[in-house]
């Protein structure tokens, strides 16, 4: 089963279908991963009723971050943003799939430590938004 979601995230790392940058946007956030140079960008459209109506990532980086970014804004298409508050690192790891050691898993939570520094309109990403 992990050589189907490892060819998911080689797929996603190489044709990432959510890659590009929304804009206008009404959320954007983006930060580094300083151990690894992994990068994410974040931009969010919201609805009338404070739901993703549409989202986007971009950015540089290894397989891992790349296609967790491109997994994670799919899965937040149509979420309010409360929903979207609510996430955590077990959603990410159960999109990808597979199991990651402690060095990876700094790579596959970036996009949400993005994505929830954004929702909550914070100036700087913190790891403890992850948990």
């Amino acid at each position: 089963m992990d050589d189907l979601y490892r060819e998911q995230i080689i797929e996603r790392y190489k044709s990432p279908q959510y890659r590009g940058h929304l804009d206008p946007h009404d959320i954007q956030f983006e930060d580094d991963n300083p151990l690894c140079g992994d990068h994410i960008e974040i931009t969010i459209r919201v609805d009338e009723t404070d739901k993703v109506a549409e989202a986007a990532f971009d950015g540089k980086g290894c397989a891992i971050s790349q296609a967790s970014a491109d997994l994670l804004v799919e899965s937040i298409h149509g979420k309010s943003l409360d929903e979207v508050k609510e996430m955590n690192k077990d959603d990410v790891l159960d999109l990808l799939g597979i199991d990651l050691g402690p060095v990876r898993l700094k790579c596959a939570l970036l996009s949400l430590k993005v994505l929830k520094a954004g929702v909550y309109g914070l100036g700087e990403a913190s790891d403890d938004l992850v948990e």
